[in-house]
């Protein structure tokens, strides 16, 4: 019988590519928000929590950091998110969706996500995109704004879900940038990086993650691999 393993899932760029929906939904808070064109020069988005962003972004704007300020940035976001979705030529990426149709089958392992989304915007791009049903918890943006503190809550929910009490020994966190990785090696977790993001493989590489694979789609490679 194999052993219990938790899998934690970023979104963007490792489960799915949204066509840039939630950038333009970003820019658009912005430029409602502040006038102007927009501009998000100097704000960085992949990799980031949808919180952090908005921190940048007020930061940027010379707006007060407060909570009231954040969430109705964030409010807005989610409002114009919803919008830009179904307009945007966006897709599941490679090898995902038959791979997590065989990982929810196997004994022993449970499928979560630990994102930089807001669970608002995590559940619209996932239901659009119909994977929100693979996932029965997770640790979203709205825990924390930093991504690194983000395992605790993932690991809480976890347990709370499952019953399991996960060592970190036994977690693997999946996603396609280096933020990823630090967030898995922050909590102690096996860290899995794939290239489908926006970072490449050389650039992911130097941040050393336990497996580094171009994509999913060869399943049975990657199931091999990782022992799952």
């Amino acid at each position: 019988m194999k052993k219990r393993r938790l899998l934690l899932w970023d979104i963007d760029g490792t489960l799915i590519s949204t066509g840039a929906a939630g950038h333009r939904a970003i820019h658009l808070a912005t430029a409602q928000r502040f006038g102007g064109e927009g501009d998000l020069d100097g704000v960085e988005i992949a990799g980031r929590t949808d919180a952090g962003i908005a921190h940048q972004v007020l930061a940027k704007y010379g707006e007060p950091l407060t909570e009231e300020n954040v969430t109705s940035f964030l409010d807005l976001y989610l409002e114009l998110l919803a919008t830009e979705l179904p307009r945007s030529q966006g897709t599941v990426m490679p090898g995902v969706m038959p791979l997590l149709q065989r990982l929810e089958q196997q004994p022993g392992m449970s499928l979560g996500l630990l994102t930089g989304n807001l669970k608002r915007g995590a559940q619209l791009k996932l239901k659009h995109y119909q994977l929100w049903h693979f996932f029965a918890f997770g640790a979203f943006a709205d825990d924390h704004h930093d991504r690194n503190q983000l395992g605790a809550f993932a690991m809480t929910r976890a347990h709370e879900t499952t019953g399991a009490k996960f060592l970190p020994a036994e977690v693997d966190v999946i996603g396609d940038t280096g933020h990823d990785i630090a967030c898995g090696k922050a909590f102690g977790a096996r860290t899995i990086a794939v290239a489908t993001g926006s970072w490449p493989r050389e650039q992911l590489a130097e941040y050393e993650p336990d497996f580094l694979f171009d994509d999913l789609s060869q399943h049975d490679e990657v199931i091999a691999k990782l022992g799952w």
